[in-house]
């Protein structure tokens, strides 16, 4: 899905929260869609955090976080491939257990949506899906794997290498600047981008600062497909590592994020000599379409990419697999994501940051992130 428009510049935001309170469970029902299409919709009362399984004749989704509701009776239309719905509690997850009269193959991330609060509707998972057979599904997953390896189109990927010039960004213990670290990163990423066959650029290819607002403009000029903003992190605790992905909101999913994003955001405040307001050279607001459409994209991505990031190896930050904060880089019509690649206030973190091999892994982990994300959507 591509969306055009003109990015807007931020205000700065919010504090910090503690642990996230227990999402729960609102409604189950099923109905029929064009094509012979089932629809499951899963209706929560925050965001839902899920999973996907596909067992002979059933379809399992799991949802982190989220407490069952025994007294809810799902509602089945007549004509679907669901024959009963159940709840099973497993700690923090909820299991919600379709079985189906026929087996269907893995359901494409085209037809997974998740969709805000609407009027009486809290938020809704929707899958729609059609019978498959188990040679259907193993040419499907073949087909994903070569879609994976070669873009059917050269998608535009813009990488910010956060800080730069004036600003270095955090410091570590042993002198390691962020600024230094993120542009390392972000030429490697750009090398295997460009090879894997992507269009690539940087929004800074030397050590030049760069305001908040003129990043976000730079992939809005490129007519970018996905913006990543690459950063480096630093806590009071030494002891903290690991790394952290953001995607942008108007609230702050904790202090912590809230934090982070008031630190990145004042990157904006040093020593700028000239200032003027940007109201004259950026739209203040874009439409509620752009903004909902904006927010499920770089929600898709942040969670296969910190999904992948564990998958090679990579530590993450305790905490949720995906936060939110109003980051004024992100304030953009591309979808995108701040990424945290670790702590230069951890002393052995701050050594893996500055070591060429493990730069190539986090690249290399973004990559194969990119690879796996659904443009088309």
């Amino acid at each position: 899905m591509k969306i055009t428009g003109i990015g807007a510049m931020a205000v700065m935001v919010m504090p910090r929260r503690a642990m996230a309170a227990r999402n729960s469970l609102r409604s189950l029902r099923t109905g029929v869609q064009p094509g012979n299409k089932t629809r499951l919709v899963i209706e929560t009362a925050q965001r839902p955090s899920y999973t996907i399984s596909y067992p002979e004749n059933q379809l399992v989704i799991r949802l982190a976080n989220t407490a069952a509701n025994a007294s809810l009776a799902p509602t089945l239309a007549a004509g679907t491939l669901v024959s009963s719905i159940s709840q099973a509690q497993s700690g923090d997850t909820l299991e919600i257990r379709a079985m189906l009269r026929r087996p269907v193959s893995d359901i494409p991330k085209s037809q997974i949506m998740v969709l805000s609060p609407n009027g009486d509707t809290d938020y809704r998972l929707v899958l729609d899906f059609a019978a498959g057979t188990a040679a259907s599904q193993s040419n499907q997953a073949a087909a994903q794997q070569i879609a994976a390896a070669t873009p059917s189109k050269k998608y535009t990927i813009v990488i910010d290498a956060g800080h730069g010039g004036k600003d270095p960004g955090c410091i570590g213990k042993g002198g390691t600047k962020e600024k230094v670290v993120v542009l390392a990163v972000a030429k490697k990423l750009k090398a295997k981008l460009d090879a894997a066959g992507f269009k690539t650029y940087l929004t800074r290819s030397d050590d030049t600062y760069l305001k908040l607002a003129e990043r976000a403009s730079i992939a809005e000029r490129r007519k970018g497909d996905l913006f990543i903003s690459l950063h480096a992190n630093a806590n009071p605790s030494r002891a903290m590592k690991g790394f952290s992905i953001y995607t942008l909101s108007e609230k702050a999913s904790d202090e912590e994020a809230q934090k982070l994003a008031d630190a990145e955001n004042a990157a904006d405040k040093i020593d700028v000599s000239g200032f003027s307001e940007f109201s004259k050279d950026i739209r203040i607001a874009l439409s509620a379409l752009q903004q909902h459409a904006v927010a499920e994209l770089s929600e898709e991505y942040a969670m296969g990419c910190a999904k992948t990031f564990r998958g090679s190896g990579i530590e993450q930050q305790p905490g949720a697999n995906v936060r939110h904060a109003p980051f004024a880089v992100l304030r953009s019509t591309v979808p995108g994501a701040l990424v945290e690649l670790g702590h230069l206030s951890n002393a052995a973190e701050e050594k893996l940051l500055k070591s060429d091999s493990h730069q190539n892994k986090l690249a290399n982990a973004i990559v194969k992130s990119i690879k796996k994300y659904n443009f088309d959507v």
